[in-house]
């Protein structure tokens, strides 16, 4: 008889959370084309509210907010690090909307750059989730 050996693999842990927020942000585009197109209702000055807030609160869902401050009272590592900072990202994202509605509506260089980052930040993970982690 041979036995078989088990051999231990380390999976990377991918985010399920923020691809469904990706996912919803896809779906709050889709709605605009179809508002815009089919009812000729234009919600373009609110777009970019609803996509800074859906990024921000997905940024704050994957930073895990209360596991990560119980572990800024035992070990602040590496990973928590990240964490921190995926948190900080998710509400300047979240700051960032409330600043861009029609009605605040506040330009400035600062919001523009936020803008700008949250997007590169979504496109990396996007283009790693789907095409270089493999299951």
């Amino acid at each position: 008889m041979q036995t078989k050996k088990r051999v231990a693999v380390k999976k990377r842990k991918v985010s399920t959370r923020f691809a469904g927020v990706l996912a919803v942000i896809s779906i709050t585009g889709f709605l605009e084309i179809i508002l815009t197109r089919f009812f000729n209702v234009s919600i373009n000055s609110y777009s970019a509210f609803l996509w800074l807030l859906i990024m921000g609160i997905g940024f704050i869902l994957v930073s895990q907010p209360k596991s990560l401050y119980k572990t800024s009272q035992k070990k602040f590592d590496e990973s928590s690090f990240s964490r921190l900072t995926t948190l900080v990202l998710g509400v300047i994202a979240i700051v960032a909307a409330i600043l861009s509605l029609p009605f605040i509506n506040i330009n400035h260089p600062i919001l523009s750059a936020s803008m700008g980052i949250i997007s590169i930040i979504a496109i990396i993970f996007i283009i790693v989730q789907t095409w270089i982690i493999k299951e």
